[in-house]
């Protein structure tokens, strides 16, 4: 019976997609088995987006290759055959898979209590060792298009064979899949990657893979984004607190961290004792409270720390600022009591909605993550920490969805989307509920009755990672960012030298008021020296000539070429005053 994509909910779409684009996959393997018999299938899961596969093949695949495999696909898609699965035996599995080593590498990473699947869309002349989750038939993947092919190490190991990888996305529907590729091609046009580049904000080098260098035109821009937010703790009562970065794996072994996340974590040895350098801040908040006696006057305990953190993640999955092996969050612990929760959590949520609206993100997307596999703490505490979450979102007027197994390995939490310009979806914000660190730690205060108590810890962060919220922030804006956070607010142009001392003495007090501007006395005429600005996404640009200096007047001219009046420079210093004090979402 057809799907009515339409009407299914927000997790339904997603596991739909999911399932269409693991079967475009699936579909694609067949297609280059047809072209290319001698081709070696190894992976093909679905993404974000889309789906790729892995393929051994003798020669690169090139763009008239992809156009005459996605010809097949077209083909294979027409019949529209039924997806079928069959269990089997390992040793059946085995005989047939008998020449493909990669193949055989997953069969043996299979446990004996798994049961093992061979799937087929065409009658079983094509059989994929596969563990199934498809679309009924081929003809339910309604539009797709194959992107790109690229170079790529058998399970991301630069000593494993390197593979020839097609990417492709599957929709719903032609329309859908029309307004993906338009919103690829916009997107390209506002990467972060090219545009930081463009304006001098960051680098990346070889000698740190992963870890950008902010030049003073990035710098600013973050040191902006840490006013924002310690503006936001004063108003919202957290302490600021500074914690080391390195730990004796004692801590991490106490905390979790060292059973459940020592895959992305870096370790050192320091006189024959082994160290951690820290992924998160939690267990560094968990020591800072549990280093003073607290009574429950005192609580809730609010403290941010902006320390810098270090994950490995993966070379093929680091991505400019989105995805990065070190990086700063806005993050906080919030320490405080059972009935205290719901008053922290909807404060929390009040806050970012309030940061969210400065940047110009609206329209809030919630998820409610819940228990994964891997995990700590008992199932009673994880009952109590998810029931009070959903009895949370329940009472407000929020939408969300529950997606099960995407919990923090130490608590469920609220993770919060927006959709930027071009309407593409970032998780940005999240709330956790922990408590687990309390038992773990010895969390406690003293109630009213003088008894020892444990309290409950909340993990939230707004803007997430600083260097990622950079990135998104870059794409949304497509570089022209606010003036608040513009590197350089204001440049100064003469029509001619002999405006340029005028020029200077404009900078001059528009520097007294503590605003970046700076005098273009390079010896470009004058539309060039604009074009130029404009090139550097500068807000504003004060044209001096005859006419101002004698009057001791300027005339602007924003960034989008759109010219406004002859002004007084104390006029236009008020008016550049009440925007940057406003933090105005002006991109103009």
């Amino acid at each position: 019976m057809p799907i009515n994509f339409d009407k299914l909910s927000i997790q339904d779409k997603k596991a739909y997609l999911d399932k269409m684009r693991h079967s475009a996959a699936h579909v694609l393997a067949e297609s280059v088995k047809k072209i290319y018999p001698s081709a070696k299938l190894t992976i093909g899961p679905s993404i974000e987006d889309g789906f790729f596969y892995d393929f051994d093949v003798a020669e690169p695949f090139t763009p008239n290759d992809l156009a005459s495999i996605e010809k097949e696909m077209e083909k294979s898609i027409k019949k529209d055959t039924y997806f079928s699965e069959r269990e089997v035996t390992k040793e059946f599995a085995k005989s047939l898979i008998k020449d493909n080593p990669y193949k055989l590498e997953i069969l043996a990473g299979i446990s004996s209590n798994e049961k093992i699947t061979l799937c087929s869309h065409s009658n079983g002349d094509f059989e994929d060792l596969c563990r199934g989750g498809h679309v009924e038939k081929t003809g339910d993947i309604k539009a797709f298009k194959l992107m790109s092919t690229s170079g790529a190490y058998w399970r991301g190991k630069e000593s494993n064979p390197m593979l020839q990888r097609i990417y492709g996305t599957a929709w719903e529907s032609k329309k859908s899949l029309k307004k993906f590729l338009i919103q690829r091609e916009e997107a390209a046009k506002r990467d972060h990657r090219t545009i930081g580049r463009d304006l001098q904000l960051f680098y990346f080098d070889a000698v740190a893979p992963a870890s950008p260098f902010f030049l003073p035109n990035g710098t600013v821009i973050l040191n902006e984004l840490y006013s924002f937010m310690r503006d936001l703790y004063k108003k919202y009562n957290y302490d600021e607190v500074v914690t080391p970065e390195i730990f004796n794996t004692d801590l991490w072994k106490k905390s979790g961290h060292y059973t459940n996340y020592s895959d992305s974590m870096y370790f050192i040895n320091i006189d024959d004792f082994e160290y951690g350098v820290k992924p998160m801040n939690c267990p560094a908040a968990a020591l800072l409270y549990k280093s003073q006696f607290h009574s429950y006057r005192e609580l809730p305990l609010r403290f941010a720390d902006f320390g810098r953190l270090h994950r490995y993640e993966k070379s093929g999955v680091t991505h400019g600022l989105n995805r990065v092996r070190t990086f700063t969050q806005d993050d906080a612990h919030i320490f405080c009591t059972i009935d205290q929760i719901d008053n922290e959590i909807k404060s929390f949520l009040n806050m970012l909605s309030e940061s969210y609206k400065v940047f110009g993100f609206n329209n809030m997307r919630f998820t409610l993550s819940l228990r994964p596999e891997k995990r700590v703490g008992s199932d009673n505490l994880w009952d109590r920490a998810e029931t009070t979450l959903q009895k949370i979102l329940d009472g407000s007027t929020c939408d969300y969805s529950l997606e099960k197994g995407e919990g923090a390995f130490y608590g469920p939490k609220i993770d919060v989307f927006v959709p930027d310009a071009i309407g593409r979806e970032w998780q940005l914000g999240t709330v956790q509920l922990d408590f687990s660190l309390p038992e773990r730690f010895e969390l406690e205060y003293t109630e009213e009755s003088g008894s020892r108590v444990k309290c409950v810890v909340i993990h939230r962060a707004m803007l997430g990672s600083m260097e990622r919220f950079l990135g998104v922030l870059i794409e949304h804006t497509a570089g022209s960012l606010p003036l608040w956070l513009s590197p350089l607010q204001v440049v100064a142009i003469p029509i001619a030298d002999r405006h340029r001392q005028y020029c200077k003495s404009v900078v001059d007090k528009l520097k007294l008021s503590k605003f970046r501007a700076r005098v273009d006395g390079s010896n470009e005429r004058m539309n060039a020296k604009i074009r130029t600005a404009q090139l550097q996404k500068v807000p504003y640009m004060i044209i001096c000539g005859d006419k101002e200096s004698q009057n001791n007047s300027i005339s602007i001219r924003s960034r989008d070429g759109i010219n406004q009046e002859i002004i007084n420079i104390d006029d236009f210093i008020d008016v550049l005053n009440d925007e940057r004090s406003n933090r105005s979402y002006s991109h103009r």
